[in-house]
Formats: C-alpha cells, structure tokens, sequence
C-alpha cells in the first residue's frame, strides 16, 4: 500500500517541517531546495498562533540573531557542540549545549544567536509569526 500526501503518516525530521495549528493539528511541510527563502517572504503562511518544528545543520557561527516576539523557542541539541547567546536584560547569557538531548528554552523577545565550528544539528520548536533578524556583526 503506498500513501498518498493527505494518508502519509511517517516522516523524517531531516527533510521534512512540521507546522503545528492552533487547533491542534499538524501540517507535514516538506523541506525542498526553495523551503528556507519561501518561508521568510511567507509563502506557506504568517504562523499566526502556530509553531514551526524543524532541523537545522550548520558547522559554523550563525550570521544572524533572531527574536520570537509571539512565543518561546524551544531548541534541542541533536548532534554536535554549540554555545547559544542570549541577549538578556543582565547581558549577554551563554548557555553551552554539549550533550544530545541538551536543549535551551529561549523566552519570547529574547534575541539569540548559535555559536560552534563543530558540525552541529539541532532541533527548533519555533513560535514563527512575526520573527525578526538582525546581522550578527550589529
């Protein structure tokens, strides 16, 4: 028996996305070479009240800083070494992420960046509506 898109139960969190609904259902997003530029113009949608579950690979310093100003960030360590940093009233907070399952709740409004030169996966339950970058050098 072969699934079709709406049956298709299993899936695999390296080339798919997840969109979790207000009402509680979930979306199976599949990732695609045009996923990450399609997702920051909003062509799948704002996200209002919804969570973006997805992994990222990366082997080196993120170039930019994100906030989530409508919900907490949930990231997860997967495989890898990396140093979150957290722009918090008090400075800047790190919080290094070295075991698998380690993982850092990143309050709503918090500005965050990655820091690691290991190849690192990671794990983002992510609060997407209204998310704002700035370049890491400001």
């Amino acid at each position: 028996m072969h699934d079709t898109d709406a049956t298709r139960l299993k899936f695999n969190v390296h080339s798919d996305r997840l969109r979790l609904r207000a009402d509680g259902s979930a979306e199976p997003l599949p990732l695609g070479d045009g996923f990450w530029p399609q997702l920051m113009s909003g062509k799948p949608g704002d996200f209002r009240n919804e969570y973006l579950v997805a992994t990222s690979a990366f082997d080196r310093n993120w170039a930019n800083w994100e906030c989530h100003p409508n919900g907490d960030e949930i990231v997860m360590l997967i495989s890898g070494r990396v140093t979150f940093v957290l722009e918090t009233a008090q400075g800047l907070r790190r919080e290094d992420l070295t075991q698998t399952g380690d993982y850092v709740r990143v309050p709503r409004n918090t500005w965050h960046t990655a820091l690691t030169s290991t190849p690192t996966t990671m794990l983002f339950i992510t609060a997407g509506e209204g998310t704002l970058h700035r370049s890491a050098s400001t």
